[in-house]
């Protein structure tokens, strides 16, 4: 989730667990610890790949997290210790607080690799974007009210009143992600189409207008489906341009990147260029992650040695408003194929 967002949860939690002894600086301590584990953006990786994937990586592990809050409790208890509340009351905040960061990533479409050192895919659970103002509006104003109001003395109700609304809020998203899988499988099972992959996530800044993603042989279907809908899903055929992988057996990037999205990728070849897209972020035709992979030399590709960025198009308000008209109208015509075709330019 966006940096904010991280912010008040960790200074809601902080405060809920620890406001009543800390007052206000409860709010600024968990905002600063909260924000941590995305510290290691500062660190400079190899390539854009290598950015990408291993961000989210030893900085969102439970693990690490998990020791680091043993650590601050054991430093906070020795330099600044508080006979107001336990140890173990220290702890379980501090823990909460950094724990809950990666938590609420997996969230989101990106992939969190929660239990690193260990080789296991990152988490998508992909049921919210990754800015999403239904969640962070009930923490932002509890955090707001602490700060006009005070903790010291007080009984956290609004903390514990804001943290349950967003508790309830993600899982709101996780069952709107059941309802436009099922609903997509219905057409799937219907058309006798046999996936080899279904990916699905809410669109920008909502999880009322959902996007689901099915990967088939050389090609992908794409599909927008809403909690107000009351006919079956339309189904978009995409040429995913499998066919271009071939080039790209040699490269250490691209078998990084297949691992860390869970293959779900599309491939072009633009002049001159192998451009491979993570389908999983963004919105259809509008993906924030496109790597240059290889390039066609003599006759045949040439994986690069270090994959580099390609420039992309967040799209803008007038398309966002035709999404947003899609959640109440079924019969609002979204242009899914025109959009995708725009990651040949």
């Amino acid at each position: 989730m966006d940096s904010i967002t991280q912010a008040v949860l960790g200074a809601t939690l902080q405060g809920a667990m620890l406001g009543r002894w800390q007052g206000r600086k409860a709010l600024l301590y968990g905002a600063a610890l909260g924000t941590l584990p995305d510290l290691d953006v500062v660190i400079r990786y190899s390539d854009a790949v290598a950015a990408m994937t291993y961000h989210r990586g030893f900085s969102h592990s439970i693990f690490v997290l998990s020791a680091l809050a043993v650590l601050l409790t054991l430093l906070i208890r020795r330099w600044r210790p508080n006979p107001d509340y336990s140890t173990q009351r220290l702890f379980i905040a501090l823990w909460l607080v950094l724990v809950t960061h990666p938590l609420l990533d997996s969230f989101t479409s990106y992939g969190t690799q929660l239990f690193w050192p260990l080789q296991t895919p990152p988490i998508a659970w992909s049921s919210v974007f990754i800015i999403d103002p239904l969640y962070t509006l009930p923490l932002l104003l509890a955090v707001l009210a602490g700060l006009a109001f005070g903790l010291k003395d007080r009984t956290p109700r609004l903390p514990l009143a804001a943290l349950a609304l967003s508790s309830l809020y993600l899982a709101f998203s996780l069952g709107g992600k059941f309802m436009a899988e099922q609903r997509v499988a219905d057409v799937l099972e219907r058309e006798g189409i046999r996936p080899q992959a279904v990916f699905s996530s809410p669109t920008p800044f909502n999880t009322l207008l959902w996007r689901v993603v099915v990967l088939e042989g050389e090609d992908y279907h794409e599909a927008l489906v809403s909690w107000f809908d009351q006919a079956p899903p339309v189904l978009e055929r995409i040429p995913r341009g499998t066919d271009l992988a071939r080039g790209l057996r040699d490269s250490p990037q691209h078998l990084r990147l297949a691992w860390f999205t869970h293959g779900i990728l599309r491939y072009d070849r633009i002049d001159q260029a192998l451009v491979v897209t993570d389908l999983r972020l963004g919105m259809t035709g509008f993906h924030p992650f496109r790597f240059i992979l290889a390039e066609h030399r003599d006759g045949r590709w040439q994986p690069l040695a270090q994959a580099r960025r390609w420039p992309t198009d967040r799209g803008d308000a007038e398309r966002l408003k035709l999404l947003w008209q899609r959640v109440w109208q079924q019969d609002q015509a979204v242009p899914l194929a025109s959009w995708a075709g725009l990651l040949r330019q």
